[in-house]
C-alpha cells in the first residue's frame, strides 16, 4: 500500500521531502494550485442578482476558494489572461 502525501509548514521540510525516493508515495489525490503573487490594489463595485451571489459563493466555496477570487478568475479567463483553472 502507497503512504499519502505529507503536508508541510515550512519550505525547508518540503525541500528535504523532495530529496527522498517518492515512487512508493500516492499523489493521485494531489491537485494543482494556483498561487496569487500580484498584490490586488484597485477595487470594483457592482450590483448583482442576490441568486447569482448565492451561486457564486457556493461554487467558491466548493473550490475552496473566496467568491472574489472566483469572480476575479472568471474576469481573467474571459479576457485572455489566464490559462485553464484547476477542475476545468
Amino acid at each position: 500500500m502507497k503512504r499519502q502525501v505529507a503536508r508541510f509548514k515550512r519550505d525547508a521540510e518540503a525541500e528535504a521531502f523532495l530529496e527522498q525516493d517518492l515512487s512508493n508515495l500516492d499523489f493521485s489525490k494531489v491537485t494543482p494550485v494556483h498561487f496569487e503573487f500580484e498584490p490586488k490594489t484597485e477595487r470594483v463595485s457592482m450590483r448583482l442578482l442576490k441568486s447569482l451571489l448565492i451561486a457564486v459563493k457556493a461554487k467558491a466555496l466548493a473550490q475552496g476558494i473566496s467568491y472574489q477570487r472566483l469572480i476575479r478568475q472568471a474576469l481573467e479567463r474571459a479576457i485572455g489572461l489566464a490559462g485553464p483553472q484547476p477542475g476545468n
